[in-house]
């Protein structure tokens, strides 16, 4: 049977209770499991739940929302190469945090889990607002004093309840976590096994997408990591289960400004690597402590993949060729585009392979910041 554990003293725990951390207070882990087959897929379903049976519980009513099965479309880029774009930015909420939020409040209901405390200051608040009113669960999301009121106005819109909070960005976690211990389950995005279990869906959805066969390589834009952990439970399952014969290479795409994950890889060290911090248009992967660094680092090694960090100016001009593509996503999808051109550059891929971009969320979040930035005004 499957089981929650403690990456760093194997320490386990039952799948019956939900659980957030180990007694030792670390993040949890659900390892891969056998994976499915496509005689297991529902194709029945038009979701992610079509892959239920990957899943290391069975979930009997899902919240869903159609999360899931967004396109994935082949495009020109730079030097006559082509790419595919996997728009995940077309999910209900507008990010594909909806896959875990899915998964991860389904799990929590059946548990009979009734309210629930994030903290964000972005798309996972939005997302669990969204999959919240959808469910019938009471949500409360903790972000900084210092978000964008836009950004505020979705989670609002669903109906949940919001507590600003100052200081930096985790103090909001803080904030949560204490505020847990009274009132609601803690199912932070950044810290819940489950969420991964969703993002995990990211991976058989591509293999599906290819008529059941895998790309040369995946980038994905990097803060907290469940895009990049959900691809590699997914593909690791499909070689658990036959379905692939290796595994994409995976790269983490992050801003040069906030760039902890490429820091720690490029150095080659299992220690801390410092490198300096500062603001960045990409928001959403500006996260200069995350929770599940080592076993991000331990995905790009096992993939044979890589990190890249890209500038400010290279994002946006990245962005500008979405947008010219008629892509409308936020700058932090736009790190992944331009992590392309720049692994292109550098000849650490090819034109000739077969590259997957993610892009994670709409533009439609941040509409002014994006029209300033491109000069479009």
């Amino acid at each position: 049977m499957e089981k929650y554990a403690d990456p760093v003293d194997g320490s386990e725990y039952s799948l019956a209770e939900p659980r957030w951390r180990s007694d030792a207070g670390r993040p949890l882990w659900i390892d891969p499991g056998p994976g499915i087959t496509r005689s297991d897929i529902d194709t029945c379903i038009s979701s992610l739940w079509r892959y239920h049976w990957a899943l290391p519980v069975e979930i009997h009513t899902p919240i869903s929302l159609g999360e899931g099965r967004t396109p994935l479309i082949e495009a020109d880029w730079e030097s006559r190469s082509r790419v595919l774009l996997k728009l995940d930015f077309l999910n209900p909420s507008g990010s594909f945090k909806d896959r875990g939020t899915s998964v991860l409040f389904s799990y929590l209901r059946q548990k009979g889990i009734t309210s629930v405390l994030e903290d964000s200051s972005g798309n996972g608040g939005s997302s669990a607002a969204a999959y919240g009113a959808a469910g019938g669960l009471d949500v409360k999301v903790f972000a900084p004093a210092s978000t964008s009121p836009s950004k505020i106005s979705q989670v609002k819109a669903y109906g949940a309840k919001v507590e600003l909070v100052p200081g930096p960005r985790s103090a909001s976690q803080d904030e949560a976590i204490r505020q847990s211990e009274r009132k609601g389950f803690y199912a932070s995005h950044n810290w819940q096994p489950f969420f991964l279990q969703g993002t995990k869906t990211l991976a058989y959805e591509i293999w599906e997408d290819l008529g059941f066969h895998v790309p040369d390589n995946v980038i994905v834009p990097v803060g907290g990591g469940s895009s990049l952990l959900g691809c590699w439970l997914g593909f690791q399952e499909l070689v658990n289960s036959s379905q692939i014969a290796s595994m994409p290479r995976l790269f983490a795409a992050q801003p040069l400004n906030c760039s902890p994950v490429d820091a720690r890889f490029v150095s080659g060290t299992d220690k801390p690597v410092d490198r300096p911090v500062r603001p960045t248009i990409a928001e959403g992967t500006s996260i200069s402590r995350p929770l599940r660094l080592e076993q991000m680092i331990a995905a790009l090694r096992k993939t044979r993949g890589g990190s890249v960090a890209v500038t400010e100016s290279n994002i946006v001009r990245a962005l500008g060729s979405l947008c010219d593509r008629g892509l409308f996503v936020e700058p932090t999808s736009a790190v992944a585009a331009a992590a392309f051109s720049l692994l292109l550059a550098e000849g650490r891929i090819t034109p000739g392979e077969k590259t997957v971009v993610l892009l994670t969320g709409s533009g439609l979040k941040s509409t002014q910041t994006i029209v300033d930035l491109l000069g479009r005004s």
